[in-house]
């Protein structure tokens, strides 16, 4: 359908978002609600495709977002799992609970891209506004007189231009709508690799979600829906020559001597051992003129902290509530995107310069000895690092003087406390 404009273009829509994973599929939900024609393209033609490498965590920062899609309760019935944690250090164990006259901790859920990918793309087909278009792959940009006005795409019935007054690049990192819009990613060197599986009859402690941090080697197991745990290591490239030359051998004998091994030995593998020796962070300018960028198009995290779920939800409504008007005709389109472009600035900017740092794979910072170490003795200090890791807080916030004074205040009442001993056998010490 061809709408004349006052400008003398004609729109096939109003938005054309290129992925329909969860940035994408979040976006057109969100804008079609309020009034926008929505094209949604898929490069793929299976509606049941997914992606592979994941953490296959929200964190609790993306519930509203899922609250307001209307996702929750089909989550649940999915069998997503709540995601408490508790976080192992060289002081002992975290574990955030709530206090005792206070409301449970804030929470998202863990589930398989296997099951959310198909579930939140078949939300988005069924969406009033929304077309999802599958096996539409993203050729170029359509441009007259320095203006974007849409996309070219390949389809199985051949080539075709879909106008629109917003293109929006929900493709992952390596986002063909941000190279054709000429938008540069800024990358951050990540020296760590990783490697994860999926295991079924995998216990835990507790039953939760489990994160090691080994200064500076990673691991984390988490519970996903149909009782399958994600295990996913990530050490530092030192160790990648004995990974490459004994995959399994490597990874069996890393999580056998995590402290308190999940007892990997007597679960059943479902899955093969998949991963990347090179992932690096980068962050774009999440606009150009005609032009938005979501998720990881827009900024890809450093995979460890399991950030990049729930900020491709975010980045979507945010997106969805600073232009939805103006894409419709009814406001300044450009105005519109520099609203968002702030938000997304301000709202992640700071989470990814901490874990650009961090991703250098190096031991803890003081501050962060200060922070982790109080936290494996003081439940309001662990409940601190809870909102943290959930990014519920800035790290402003995080770092704010009180919580450092609390802290401090905790360990010195602490000092002299053993450290656990069982992690040297990963730090080589």
């Amino acid at each position: 359908m061809t709408r004349p404009e006052s400008t003398g273009y004609g729109y096939d829509y109003d938005v054309v978002i290129s992925g329909a994973s969860l940035a994408g599929s979040a976006a057109a939900i969100l804008l079609a609600r309020r009034g926008v024609r929505v094209a949604l393209l898929e490069r793929r033609s299976d509606p049941e495709a997914y992606k592979i490498l994941c953490t296959h965590s929200l964190q609790a920062s993306a519930y509203p977002v899922l609250d307001e899609l209307g996702l929750v309760p089909a989550l649940e019935k999915a069998g997503a799992v709540r995601n408490k944690a508790r976080l192992y250090t060289r002081w002992g164990w975290i574990e955030p609970r709530a206090a005792p006259t206070g409301p449970e901790l804030p929470y998202a859920y863990n589930i398989r891209r296997s099951t959310l990918d198909p579930l939140i793309r078949s939300h988005a087909a069924e969406t009033p506004g929304v077309d999802l278009l599958l096996g539409h792959h993203v050729t170029g940009l359509v441009r007259e007189a320095g203006q974007t006005l849409g996309v070219r795409a390949s389809t199985p019935q051949g080539e075709r231009e879909i106008r629109a007054r917003l293109v929006v690049g929900a493709d992952g990192k390596d986002s063909a709508v941000a190279k054709f819009a000429g938008v540069p990613a800024r990358l951050y060197e990540n020296a760590r690799f990783g490697y994860l599986a999926h295991f079924r009859n995998l216990p835990l402690h507790d039953g939760i979600g489990h994160t090691w941090f080994l200064e500076p080697d990673m691991a984390y197991a988490f519970p996903n829906d149909d009782g399958v745990t994600v295990l996913a290591l990530l050490p530092g490239k030192n160790r990648l020559p004995a990974f490459r030359e004994d995959l399994e051998g490597s990874f069996f004998e890393f999580v056998r001597a995590l402290p308190e091994a999940p007892p990997i030995d007597s679960a059943d593998r479902i899955t093969k051992i998949i991963g990347t020796v090179n992932y690096p962070l980068h962050s774009r300018k999440p606009t150009a003129p005609g032009v938005a960028l979501i998720g990881d198009a827009a900024l890809t995290g450093d995979p460890l902290w399991g950030v990049g779920c729930g900020w491709a939800l975010q980045s979507a409504q945010w997106l969805a509530e600073a232009v939805a008007s103006a894409a419709t005709g009814r406001g300044d389109l450009n105005r519109s995107l520099v609203v968002y472009a702030r938000r997304h600035r301000r709202r992640l900017r700071g989470h990814q310069y901490l874990a650009a740092d961090f991703a250098k794979a190096r031991p803890f910072n003081p501050l962060e000895r200060l922070m982790f170490s109080a936290a494996a003795r003081d439940e309001s200090v662990a409940r601190h690092i809870h909102l943290f890791a959930s990014r519920l807080i800035s790290p402003l916030q995080f770092l704010n003087p009180v919580v450092l004074a609390k802290a401090s205040a905790v360990n010195i009442k602490h000092r002299g406390a053993p450290a656990p001993t069982a992690h040297l056998s990963h730090t080589g010490s």
